[in-house]
């Protein structure tokens, strides 16, 4: 199952198990399940701490639990962990066999007092890049807090569950058997959801923090850069963000980052956030921000409240909010989303697997969609607004290749139909001959690009008629000591790179402010 390469690689991380592991696994006579026992029969041979047998007690088949030795500690796994899921797998190994986490100590402490009974489920997709995360938290969590079960189940594997229980979009949370949470969340977001006094604790703690030379709203690449930039100068600075890494976090493949041919988005907003970890930056994470207040006077404070009721002061703030996807703003689109309504192919793809799918948008997001969910479903319709498709040509021809898929132009969604409980069609209107058409379908894409972050901002800084921020060449905003960098501002090309160096521009320009004001604040003091 595993080739030797990965073998000699695994036998390294397996060599810092400290506790005995028992691999118990379920099976029946299913393909599945001989590439299962293959795999963990590799796995049990590469540690002496590791011993495996088989019950086929489980419910779910193929199915193993890895178990500490002589204690209720351990996780299961529904299927085969592979893909994005293999490091799931070795994290799984080694915490059940107590190697320690890496873990913020006061998050470990909040986890293991959580007290109930917790009994968590969770549906993943192999080709997704969000799951990971949700995944390895809630394993965590059941290794840290005995009153905590978890078992991480394959979709693609599991047809008849995920469509029992309406499950069309990954990861898919349930919680003693009721729905919990979906899409990407990490450690810190589930213990919140848990731990109900956690927003007023953390209220409390942020309304004692010390003004701050430099507040950076937003924690994706300009934020991180704008940070990094900002510490650099022996300033005091804090990061307010709502999730730290911003939309990079549902990024599946990075291939144009000047020096690093390849990576994943989840893999660079770990590096921005421990770069930014290795100076003395104040990270404030899952923090939304909800008003800006400006100085009274120059050189006077600026505010930032916060949606748990706590506020921030700076004396200069670099706003960097990010955007959200587009949505279609059509009838049933925001009833069926997670239900049908879908923003990511490589996630929530495979399970659509076999249906009929629609994705909406012809630049290169969407074309690409296209050609990704081409090899998974039955059909794809594109709908595109424009009489012409927008994507990169080489990206074209791949898509007018394929035979399953269908390219509709000039037309314009109109509806979203379903069935209450998940999607069932879509409604557009042929902009040409102003004629209505619906198509049979299961699944919808939505690909239509980006809508700033910047609905608090109305009325305190100036925005363009998109709701971006005005800056200049600078990064300055209509309000004095606020600078603004990256997806939420008119900079051009909505680019990693160009956030990143929008980021540290601002925070230059705002520390170049900050000097500026010292004869003036030295002078008031006399």
């Amino acid at each position: 199952m595993l080739d030797n390469t990965l073998k000699d690689q695994l036998k390294v991380y397996l060599a810092n198990i400290a506790q005995p592991v028992e691999l118990v696994a379920s099976l029946d006579d299913g393909a599945k399940s001989q590439e299962l026992l293959s795999l963990l029969e590799d796995i049990a041979a590469l540690s002496d701490k590791i011993t495996l047998s088989r019950r086929d007690d489980d419910a779910r088949k193929p199915s193993f639990a890895i178990r500490r030795a002589g204690t209720d500690i351990g996780v299961r796994f529904a299927g085969l962990p592979m893909g994005h899921e293999f490091n799931s797998l070795v994290l799984a190994l080694l915490q059940v066999g107590g190697h320690p986490s890496k873990t913020a100590q006061d998050l470990i402490a909040q986890v293991q007092s959580l007290d109930g009974d917790f009994r968590f489920e969770t549906y993943f997709s192999l080709s997704c890049q969000n799951c990971p995360d949700v995944v390895q938290a809630l394993n965590l969590m059941s290794v840290l807090n005995p009153k905590i079960r978890h078992v991480a189940i394959d979709g693609a594997l599991f047809q008849s569950e995920v469509e029992a229980r309406e499950v069309l979009a990954v990861p898919s949370v349930f919680l003693n058997g009721e729905p919990f949470a979906q899409g990407r969340m990490t450690l810190e977001q589930i213990v919140a959801k848990l731990d109900t006094g956690a927003a007023l604790r953390d209220a409390e703690k942020i309304k004692a923090k010390a003004p701050f030379d430099m507040l950076v709203v937003g924690g994706g690449p300009a934020g991180a850069s704008a940070a990094v930039y900002g510490a650099r100068k022996g300033i005091r600075v804090g990061i307010a963000a709502e999730r730290f890494g911003g939309q990079v976090q549902d990024t599946m493949a990075i291939e144009n980052f000047i020096s690093v041919p390849h990576t994943e988005g989840p893999k660079l907003a770990a590096a921005l956030e421990s770069h930014a970890r290795t100076y003395d930056v104040d990270i404030m994470n899952l923090q939304r921000a909800t008003r800006l207040i400006p100085a009274q006077a120059p050189g006077g404070l600026i505010e930032i409240h916060l949606e748990n009721g706590a506020a921030l002061k700076a004396k200069t703030v670099v706003l960097s909010t990010g955007a959200r996807w587009r949505l279609m703003n059509v009838p049933g689109e925001d009833a069926y989303r997670n239900k049908g309504v879908a923003f990511c192919p490589h996630c929530d793809g495979p399970l659509f697997k076999g249906k009929r799918v629609a994705v909406i948008g012809g630049g290169n997001s969407g074309v690409e969609a296209a050609i990704d969910l081409a090899g998974i479903v039955a059909h794809v319709t594109l709908i595109e607004f424009d009489v012409k498709l927008r994507a990169d040509a080489v990206l074209q021809r791949k898509l007018t290749s394929l035979p399953n898929v269908t390219v509709i132009t000039n037309a314009q969604t109109t509806e979203v139909l379903g069935d209450g409980s998940r999607v069932t069609g879509l409604a557009y209107k042929d902009r040409a001959a102003d004629r209505a058409h619906q198509l049979d379908l299961e699944g919808i894409f939505v690909q239509i690009g980006l809508v700033p972050n910047t609905e608090w901002l109305r009325g305190t800084v100036a925005l363009s008629p998109r709701g971006e921020i005005e800056v200049d060449s600078r990064g300055q905003t209509s309000v004095p000591g606020v600078f603004a960098a990256g997806d939420a501002t008119t900079v051009p090309y909505k680019q990693i790179v160009i956030a990143m160096g929008e980021g540290s521009k601002a925070a230059l320009s705002a520390f170049d402010y900050l000097i500026r004001l010292a004869p003036v604040e030295t002078a008031d003091a006399a």
